[in-house]
């Protein structure tokens, strides 16, 4: 079992950017894709992007519209999420997963096809 712990989250003005961490210990996380989800207040988890293992095929949730970017350094078993020109619809807690699938993975976006979750870490966005 992995464990993942998040980090970077904080309150920002409308327009600003943060960087969003998930560090992983217990063993390496690098064969199987992982992913970032977010849950606001009174609203179910959603999708918010996945990665590969390797970090050579990325996936987003539509309402991104290029603003996030998701990255992952496997010899630091750390993956990222660059958030940018961020508006106060994206205030919520972001959590990073662990996906189930080793193949295809970051096409099953849904809560349950991701096994291991970190405690998520606030990110508000004030207008």
């Amino acid at each position: 079992q992995v464990q993942l712990v998040e980090s970077g989250g904080g309150l920002v003005q409308a327009g600003g950017s943060l960087r969003l961490s998930c560090a992983a210990s217990g063993r390496s996380f690098s064969s199987l894709p992982m992913g970032w989800f977010r849950q606001a207040p009174g609203k179910e988890r959603e999708f918010v992007a996945a990665i590969s293992w390797s970090g050579g095929s990325t996936a987003y949730a539509d309402f991104e519209k290029g603003r996030f970017t998701i990255s992952r350094d496997n010899a630091k078993n750390t993956m990222y999420l660059q958030m940018n020109n961020l508006k106060p619809e994206d205030t919520a807690v972001y959590y990073c997963a662990e996906s189930r699938h080793r193949v295809g993975g970051i096409d099953r976006r849904g809560p349950s096809d991701f096994g291991s979750w970190g405690q998520g870490t606030q990110v508000t966005v004030s207008s």
